[in-house]
């Protein structure tokens, strides 16, 4: 087997690791972050059928382990951390099904791309394009989401979609899930963050409350606003405990995106 584009690296957050939950989103510890993770369930409801069309799970012989989003019939995004440490040759794409005990069509991968810098500085740059190697077959509950063109407002409504646990360290859920959540500024995340350096240009951050946000086995999917796909679960403080949400934006990737998507090597 050939190894992916790239290196493997050691990231520095703890990746949760679950029978469903491969790779995990990526939770920045800090003090007595366990104790205050008891039981806190993260908000949300089940997707109502052919809500994300665009919603794809990621999948190895051990089942779901990231989420992604369809951008054409050949290519899917997704975050880097997802993918880094995986060969392409055991990667496999379900689409058109929002139930994971009952899967849609499955597609292999044939080329893994992930951002020359990914976590250079740490937390920064996690994003990948994967090319599969049949064209996906679009019909109603399959259909690339276009990416964005234009910053968002601040406060604009964003869905979270995923198989993600409901609470730090539980399993994926079978059905895919949905939450309603907020664009929350650049600058007021930082702010709300305490100026944390990992929190980088290329990220757009989310928030509404605690109890309501992303956890691990999102990571890697998306993020839509007005029809755009403005997000890709990235990092956060585990999980919904009233911080931010950091996700990579397709908006400041959309260079290096096209690029990828073009068969240029460039970063």
């Amino acid at each position: 087997m050939k190894i992916v584009e790239g290196v493997s690296l050691v990231v520095l957050a703890i990746l949760v690791a679950g029978p469903r939950a491969g790779s995990g989103k990526r939770l920045k510890p800090f003090p007595g972050f366990e104790r205050n993770q008891a039981g806190r369930v993260v908000g949300g409801s089940t997707a109502e059928d052919g809500l994300a069309p665009y919603q794809v799970s990621l999948q190895t012989e051990w089942g779901h382990f990231c989420g992604g989003a369809i951008i054409d019939k050949d290519w899917v995004l997704t975050a880097a951390h997802c993918v880094i440490n995986k060969y392409k040759e055991d990667i496999l794409i379900m689409t058109g099904s929002q139930n994971l005990e009952k899967p849609g069509p499955l597609y292999h991968v044939d080329q893994v791309h992930w951002h020359c810098n990914y976590d250079r500085p740490s937390m920064h740059n996690d994003i990948a394009i994967l090319h599969v190697n049949t064209s996906i077959v679009f019909n109603e509950k399959t259909q690339a989401v276009p990416l964005p063109t234009k910053p968002m407002e601040d406060g604009a409504d964003v869905l979270l979609t995923g198989w993600g646990s409901e609470y730090l360290w539980g399993d994926s859920p079978d059905l895919l899930k949905k939450v309603n959540l907020k664009y929350m500024e650049h600058s007021r995340c930082r702010e709300a963050m305490n100026d944390d350096p990992d929190v980088d240009v290329g990220h757009m951050c989310t928030f509404t409350k605690a109890g309501e946000g992303s956890c691990h086995g999102d990571s890697g999917g998306p993020l839509v606003s007005d029809g755009y796909l403005v997000g890709l679960v990235n990092w956060g403080m585990p999980c919904a405990i009233g911080f931010p949400d950091m996700h990579a934006s397709p908006l400041f990737y959309h260079d290096w995106i096209r690029t990828k998507m073009s068969g240029n090597s460039r970063c």
